[in-house]
């Protein structure tokens, strides 16, 4: 039997390195993916992160106090077909509670800490389509009136970053980057937008410090990464350690970066980190081929009672499904982004049976994904003159499900609720998704008329239940 020891930095990691980055949303995927990263980078001793959880709770005080007993370590295991890399990951040397602002706050104010990255959901920005923050929302309701009043907790995590680079403007700290990692288009550009209105009830001296001191730098983010899930501590048990906090993932990683690092930055590259000046295509690339495909596959999937990627990725009708949607939004990219090999790779990727990516994790917030993932190429193929079948297909398989079982948990549960429960839901839910699909009459009787026929379950396609 291999002896087994608990992770500490003493015996398992270089010395703490100073904190140089300050992270929102201390996640799997972060401690995959821009954790990872860094601990790769030829500078890594000169890059610590400050890790923040994305919300606070048991939940994510539980993760702190287990990394807090790691000395902040964990293991990170790349599962491939052929077998299993299990690696320590030392880049994270501090976290810390969602609602600890004061501790936000001070680090920002630090005029060693260069980088405030954050992985957020797309929904978790509370950001409308236009990146401005969604007035409809109470937290965000609430957030601006503490933030004009200089008062008061704020929870966006938008609200905490401007409230962070006032006192940094007021200390004098010098300039920063802001680094959002996360699936939303033109992300660095859609978080400035927003952090401009929360800064904007702060006052114009923060707006304008913003402009003068503050760079954005937009990202594309791929690693599959699921949650834990009994059993993932194993893989390090069998290396000889006791993880109470690891991570899981695919081998394949790609990172593309477009902007400018004001403050200085890791040298990310030297780990495989890829420096653009156009990151559009990458990004799109990214969230229609990988990410659309993930939201089409999980809510076909789940009607037709799958459980996980791989399963779905073995389906003939979820294949069929994927490959139309594939067919269409590879119409709207450039050559350079390779799409039919990206595409060849990402059904090698989604097989893996050693990655068990839930169907009912890929689901959350479908609303949301949908619009960011799947309506871009809905559009652009109307606009073409061709009926987006495929598109069609991916959002009548969220509807079928809200309508049978009221899908998996949204941040946006209200509105889906209210639309559900309307004289036409199906109509309805399409509107939800987009209004500008929903007025398209050829493509609304598209939508309708799969949901109507029922072939997304596995009943109404005649398959055993």
């Amino acid at each position: 039997m291999t002896p087994v020891a608990p992770l500490s930095r003493t015996a398992h990691a270089r010395p703490a390195a100073p904190v140089r980055i300050v992270h929102l949303g201390l996640g799997a995927f972060h401690r995959a993916h821009q954790a990872w990263y860094t601990a790769h980078a030829d500078d890594a001793a000169d890059w610590g992160i400050a890790a923040f959880t994305g919300r606070a709770g048991e939940q994510g005080d539980a993760m702190i106090a287990t990394l807090r007993a790691q000395d902040q370590l964990y293991t990170l295991t790349l599962r491939g077909r052929a077998g299993d890399h299990v690696e320590v990951i030392d880049s994270i040397v501090a976290v810390h509670s969602a609602d600890d602002a004061a501790a936000f706050e001070r680090y920002i104010a630090d005029p060693a800490v260069a980088i405030i990255s954050t992985t957020v959901t797309e929904a978790g920005y509370r950001l409308d389509a236009s990146g401005s923050p969604e007035q409809s929302d109470p937290v965000v309701a609430a957030d601006l009136d503490a933030l004009a009043a200089g008062v008061g907790a704020v929870r966006s995590p938008l609200a905490l970053i401007a409230r962070a680079l006032d006192g940094r403007r007021r200390a004098g700290a010098g300039p920063i980057t802001v680094m959002p990692c996360d699936n939303m288009p033109a992300n660095g550009r859609m978080v400035r937008t927003g952090l401009r209105a929360f800064a904007n009830a702060i006052g114009p001296a923060l707006v304008a410090w913003i402009e003068s001191n503050v760079t954005f730098v937009s990202t594309s983010v791929d690693r599959i990464t699921p949650r834990f899930s009994g059993g993932d501590d194993d893989f390090a048990r069998a290396a000889g350690l006791i993880d109470r906090a690891p991570v899981v993932a695919e081998e394949f990683a790609d990172w593309v970066l477009e902007g400018d690092f004001v403050a200085g930055r890791p040298l990310w590259e030297s780990a495989g980190a890829r420096f653009v000046t156009e990151i559009d295509p990458f990004e799109n690339r990214k969230l229609w081929l990988l990410n659309g495909a993930h939201t089409a596959m999980a809510n076909l999937g789940r009607g037709l009672g799958l459980e996980t990627v791989a399963a779905a990725s073995g389906d003939a009708a979820c294949r069929a499904l994927v490959t139309d949607f594939w067919r269409e939004a590879s119409r709207h990219l450039p050559a350079e982004v390779e799409a039919e090999r990206y595409c060849a790779d990402l059904w090698m990727r989604f097989e893996n049976p050693r990655i068990a990516h839930r169907l009912d994790q890929i689901a959350e917030d479908s609303l949301t994904k949908l619009r960011v993932r799947i309506v871009p190429v809905a559009l652009a193929e109307l606009m073409a003159g061709r009926p987006a079948s495929g598109c069609a297909r991916a959002i009548a398989a969220w509807i079928s499900n809200i309508l049978a079982d009221g899908g998996r948990r949204d941040s946006l549960h209200g509105d889906i609720v209210a639309a559900s429960g309307s004289a036409e839901p199906t109509h309805a839910l399409l509107a939800l998704v987009s209004e500008a699909l929903a007025a398209d009459v050829e493509f609304a009787e598209l939508v309708t008329a799969t949901v109507t026929d029922g072939v997304l379950t596995r009943r109404g396609a005649g398959l055993p239940a």
